[in-house]
């Protein structure tokens, strides 16, 4: 995926979200991932992802604690 597509694509992510709403983005963000992970050939692909994720994740929690 190019520049442009990856643009073009988080913006119809980000689009979709306000659409649904924050009640529903948790909704919506679990079936967009289940859509993406199935076409994948196997968990072996999936889950490095996850724990890069979570990684991040966790460690913006810790940066957004410190004062």
């Amino acid at each position: 995926m190019n520049d442009t597509d990856l643009d073009q694509s988080y913006s119809a992510l980000c689009e979709a979200l306000a659409q649904v709403g924050e009640a529903r983005a948790p909704l919506f963000l679990a079936m967009a991932c289940l859509s993406l992970m199935s076409r994948f050939e196997s968990a072996g692909d999936v889950l490095p992802l996850i724990d890069n994720a979570r990684a991040q994740c966790l460690a913006g929690a810790t940066d957004a604690a410190r004062p």
